[in-house]
């Protein structure tokens, strides 16, 4: 599965700054943008959508992983 590191904390322009940094690093991106009202678009991504999937799910693992340990799991 794909290392995750976490960006919490991290500012948009920082984000783009380290990318713009380290571009030749860069395989793929994938943008999204939760409202205020709980919506979530998915605003644009390079990827394929086989490889968006891929890394939907791994976010989705990271994310019941954290869980499981903030649960005391």
């Amino acid at each position: 599965m794909a290392k995750i590191e976490s960006l919490h904390g991290t500012t948009p322009a920082e984000i783009f700054e380290s990318g713009l940094e380290n571009l030749s690093d860069i395989e793929a991106v994938a943008i999204s943008v939760l409202w205020k009202d709980g919506t979530v678009t998915a605003g644009w991504s390079n990827l394929d959508r086989a490889q968006l999937a891929l890394l939907v799910l791994a976010l989705d693992e990271r994310q019941r992983h954290n869980l499981e340990l903030d649960d005391g799991g």
